[in-house]
């Protein structure tokens, strides 16, 4: 067999790429690797993502609506395919490196908690009362690769994956994504001061234009998929969207995505930056303005936040006993704590180890793990 003919078919594609993205040489790790392997560094990555068990209960974990009979409704799952698709189309396009979107696009919600953005919220008040810091999704996907997966041990992904991830913040939309270079210990910083600092989630910028494309393409995969879900299940109807918004994105999914990537195409060929057009730009704040106040602030009735939080917190509590009284009888020894590396056991604080626990959970899990409590 000839390895080193299949590892160059595997890189041919570094031959053909913008000036401005990043090459497979280009990629760097926290631990040395062997290079036998016929994989690319970021194609690795993408493997590495997909095999992993946080990715396997994407399946079960709420994108916008939570506990909901209907089968069609996006589940976190969808919701991050569809971003790889967007983006991988952009990256396409304007000659990027479709394998770093990809292991990015892939793995940037690994973090998120069960029912979404109203669990992160909820999460995020439970690490702060115990001294944990911040608790962001984005910041916990990096956290769920470095240090929670493979028992504790980590997968050894890129940095420039795990900087994409950390920078994927899509609640905040820009007019210009531009890429600001990292060293590894520029990475890490901003990793760690994320916990004691609010407000720098809200100014993380990618370290590559790979970065910057996931970025702006999880906006475009949900902001007209919310609005789809919302229109079956009788939240809004597709008449209510401003026609300074329609008139602009179009009324459809299929419309909104075609319009924002074509603009942003127009915008950014040839260039080393990402850019949208004013209009365009301005429709999609209108938009998304529309959604939280339409969609987003109906998703959950007060009765629904109110369990959550007397959900987490519940769990919370037992399990930090648990710990604490070191009860090997219970579940989160039996189920997590057991099979995690000595490392990971001997440098986690209690209060962390239920927050990762808990923050790994799907939302049948963490609804079962209540129920048993509650009995």
């Amino acid at each position: 067999m000839d390895i080193e003919k299949i590892k160059n078919n595997m890189e041919i594609k570094n031959n053909y790429l913008s000036q401005y993205a990043c090459l497979d040489k280009e990629a760097y790790r926290f631990k040395e690797e062997n290079d036998n392997d016929i994989r690319t560094p970021f194609y690795r990555d993408i493997d590495r993502i997909v095999y992993s068990l946080s990715y396997t209960r994407y399946m079960d974990k709420t994108q916008v609506f939570s506990l909901k009979d209907n089968d069609n409704i996006s589940k976190r799952m969808t919701h991050v395919q569809m971003v790889s698709k967007v983006a991988r189309t952009i990256g396409r396009a304007l000659c990027l490196n479709e394998d770093l979107i990809e292991a990015a696009a892939l793995g940037h919600d690994l973090g998120h908690v069960p029912f979404g953005h109203t669990g992160e919220k909820i999460l995020n008040e439970i690490s702060i009362k115990n001294g944990e810091g911040n608790f962001n999704h984005n910041i916990q996907s990096v956290r769920t690769l470095m240090n929670l997966e493979n028992n504790g041990l980590g997968n050894n992904i890129t940095i420039q994956v795990l900087d994409a991830i950390m920078c994927h913040n899509g609640e905040l939309e820009l007019k210009e994504y531009r890429p600001v270079k990292k060293t590894k210990e520029q990475f890490l910083k901003e990793y760690e001061e994320t916990y004691h600092n609010q407000e720098l989630i809200k100014k993380l910028v990618p370290m590559t234009l790979e970065g910057c494309v996931v970025r702006i393409s999880d906006i475009i995969a949900y902001i007209g998929r919310d609005i789809e879900d919302a229109i079956r299940m009788n939240i809004i109807k597709k008449e209510e969207i401003p026609k300074e918004i329609s008139n602009v994105l179009g009324l459809t999914n299929r419309e909104i995505i075609n319009t924002i990537i074509m603009d942003l195409l127009n915008n950014s060929l040839d260039k080393n930056y990402l850019k949208l057009s004013d209009e365009v730009f301005n429709a999609i704040k209108k938009l998304k303005a529309f959604n939280y106040e339409h969609i987003y602030s109906k998703a959950n009735s007060k009765e629904q936040i109110k369990l959550y939080e007397d959900m987490f917190n519940k769990v919370f509590i037992t399990y930090l006993n648990d710990i604490k009284n070191n009860n090997k009888d219970s579940r989160i020894f039996k189920i997590y704590l057991d099979g995690m590396s000595d490392e990971y056991l001997n440098k986690t604080t209690p209060e962390r180890k239920v927050i990762d626990y808990i923050a790994g959970m799907t939302d049948d899990f963490i609804i079962s793990e209540y129920k048993e409590m509650i009995k």
